[in-house]
């Protein structure tokens, strides 16, 4: 026979158990709309990118990159996720093979070095937006995984589009306001 005490102890239960899905779901949301923001960020920084490779003489290659990289991020929600995903591995492996493409190049005509950040440099320029869009991929695959089996976002994602976002714009904002640098032509 249950006292009295028994049901109110159950109640209170229930009480903080609905409190606390409450709490989760308000930063689940709160960590999803992050993680929205950071990817629409991205997508207009990809889109600049895109909109700015039609002068250079491989465009065939960054424009599509770019543009890839930029729908991924900013159909986040709207387009299926198996669609989003598909676009997402042919990106990423695209980025992969152009980042290798760049790295090749500055190895064999020795023009800026490996862990150069110097913007001057269109190699350089290559070779970090290639790896911004890598990132990018392998930060939406991971919410690709998270939205299919409805879990909260992991660490990873949660702060790392962040960081991608404060590194991207922060990068070129330094180089061309602060050290008022100038680019190079091809």
């Amino acid at each position: 026979m249950p006292v009295a005490g028994d049901i109110g102890h159950a109640q209170q239960l229930c009480f903080c158990g609905k409190r606390i899905a409450k709490e989760k779901r308000m930063a689940t949301s709160a960590t999803t709309s992050l993680f929205s923001l950071c990817s629409l960020l991205m997508a207009i920084l990809f889109a600049y990118s895109a909109s700015v490779q039609l002068n250079d003489p491989d465009w065939y290659f960054w424009f599509p990159l770019y543009s890839c990289a930029c729908i991924v991020n900013l159909a986040n929600g709207v387009v299926s996720t198996k669609l989003r995903r598909k676009i997402g591995i042919i990106t990423l492996c695209s980025g992969i093979l152009l980042y290798l493409k760049v790295v090749l190049e500055d190895v064999v005509y020795g023009i800026a070095g490996f862990w150069s950040l110097d913007l001057t440099e269109r190699v350089v320029r290559e070779k970090i937006g290639s790896i911004l869009v890598v990132m990018s991929m392998i930060l939406q695959m991971e919410a690709f995984k998270v939205q299919t089996r409805v879990k909260e976002f992991s660490n990873m994602v949660k702060y790392g589009m962040l960081i991608l976002v404060g590194f991207s714009y922060m990068l070129p904002l330094i180089f061309f306001l602060v050290l008022k640098g100038e680019m190079n032509k091809f």
